[in-house]
């Protein structure tokens, strides 16, 4: 990958439905180039997706945490979590903790009710965020 395809992927990680004519006018390319950079980009899986970003907060969900989970029925929670609407993110980590998950729910009332139905698998140490000074931070280095 080359300077080129740095500014390709930042533009793209912050304005994904772009227009090929508006980003090869940001990169100073031709729109067959930069499709052809973005195709390449794409096969080598470099690019895995486009998505859309929802607010939680919008949706109603207005309490994030992270909670650190220790359970010895792994299949059992990794099931019980696919199924869970709250749970976003799912990690497998190493030491004390097997997994911490990203939840996401109305209020602490509710996060409190979802951490209860999940005593089943195991016990959790919930931290709860109080703000997000950034957030989804680009993967490619600045150029700048």
């Amino acid at each position: 990958m080359d300077q080129i395809d740095h500014k390709i992927l930042t533009v793209l990680h912050d304005h994904a439905r772009i227009p090929i004519s508006e980003l090869s006018r940001m990169i100073a390319m031709s729109q067959p180039a930069v499709t052809e950079r973005v195709r390449k980009l794409e096969e080598q899986g470099v690019i895995t997706a486009y998505r859309t970003e929802l607010s939680p907060q919008k949706l109603g969900k207005h309490t994030t945490a992270f909670v650190l989970f220790k359970t010895s029925v792994c299949k059992d929670f990794i099931a019980f979590c696919e199924r869970a609407p709250e749970i976003v993110d799912l990690y497998r980590i190493s030491g004390e903790y097997n997994y911490l998950m990203k939840v996401l729910t109305e209020t602490t009332e509710s996060l409190a009710a979802f951490l209860d139905t999940c005593h089943v698998y195991g016990f959790s140490t919930p931290l709860i965020v109080l703000s997000k000074p950034f957030e989804n931070k680009s993967l490619v280095p600045s150029t700048e």
